[in-house]
């Protein structure tokens, strides 16, 4: 991965912690931290779907200041540990999470997962172990768009249960800014994808198609394909979701990222059997309960409070992933 560091004075005494770190967007976010100079990172994943691969880079670049801790962030004792006893922690990036897929096996552990992790680190908060907060949602918390682009005033009408623990824990944030006065900033990401995204059990559409096709099995799409949603690269994600610490305009804020572009699934598909020259079958199955029709973004609050713009086209973006897969 060709990175270059740029350090920013301010950050080289600063450290930060990324719960689920070593996972698809939260390694990206490690990275995007060390780029941005932050002195030492400090890492909590339980390793359910996160890699030590994934952090290849940020140990190169740190070595002994980034610390990894392999607990679950579920349990309140050992996590209040990490920040009271062991690590002095200035800003906090929240991307610890049972996948979405998981929902239909494991309903309430999904659910409780993202509410009981929120609930720990507010606590913790509350109690000064640490100052920021930036507490990492979902476009899975609108459910289905009713009307498009969809700002941050987009109803919350989650159709799974990943779906409602990210509402119920963006709400729980929200309620210790009002009531605690903490300082805490609420990104919600659309559509993320990339190299490193989970392509093992529960993985999302993109990596499925991509090891689909090289194994020489047809890709499959669920419905009527027409599903829409808005495809952001992991890069572009990450960074937005750094800024979000770093930036005062964005504390007590609610804000999309993604790139205001929407895709339908099979478009998606087509565009990734064109890249890796499938010219085989496509194979349709019945709808999947508690899919999303329709997603695309309004990222006008992201771009004024965050400086974002998306970097990355959608073809960019799919044939990087590509290009990672097939070497991985």
């Amino acid at each position: 991965m060709n990175m270059s560091v740029t350090s920013d004075v301010e950050w080289q005494q600063k450290t930060a912690a990324v719960m689920g770190g070593a996972g698809f967007i939260g390694s990206w976010v490690v990275d995007k931290l060390v780029q941005r100079g932050f002195g030492r990172i400090v890492i909590v994943d339980n390793f359910f779907l996160g890699k030590e691969s994934n952090l290849s880079y940020a140990k190169s670049q740190l070595g002994e200041r980034l610390k990894v801790h392999t607990l679950d962030a579920m349990q309140l004792e050992p996590l209040k540990s990490v920040f009271w006893k062991e690590e002095h922690v200035d800003v906090v990036y929240n991307l610890a999470v049972k996948p979405l897929l998981v929902s239909f096996i494991d309903p309430f552990g999904v659910f409780e997962t993202s509410v009981k992790i929120a609930q720990n680190l507010l606590e913790i908060q509350r109690l000064d172990m640490f100052d920021v907060l930036v507490q990492v949602s979902s476009s899975e918390a609108y459910g289905s768009a009713k009307r498009v682009p969809m700002d941050e005033e987009h109803p919350l009408n989650p159709t799974t249960p990943y779906g409602a623990g990210k509402a119920a824990a963006d709400h729980l944030v929200t309620s210790y800014i009002l009531a605690y006065g903490i300082e805490a900033a609420i990104i919600r990401p659309f559509n993320c994808y990339g190299p490193r995204q989970n392509d093992r059990s529960y993985a999302a559409i993109v990596p499925t198609v991509i090891k689909r096709i090289l194994h020489n099995e047809p890709p499959i799409i669920y419905g009527d394909g027409n599903q829409t949603r808005d495809y952001t690269f992991v890069e572009d994600t990450a960074s937005a979701i750094v800024e979000g610490g770093l930036r005062k305009e964005a504390k007590g804020e609610i804000i999309n990222v993604a790139t205001g572009r929407e895709v339908p699934i099979t478009d998606l598909v087509k565009m990734i059997t064109l890249q890796m020259g499938h010219q085989g079958s496509i194979i349709h199955e019945k709808e999947r309960p508690g899919d999303v029709r329709r997603h695309c973004a309004d990222i006008s609050k992201a771009k004024k409070l965050l400086h974002f713009s998306p970097k990355v086209t959608y073809e960019e973006g799919l044939r990087r992933t590509i290009e990672w897969y097939s070497d991985d």
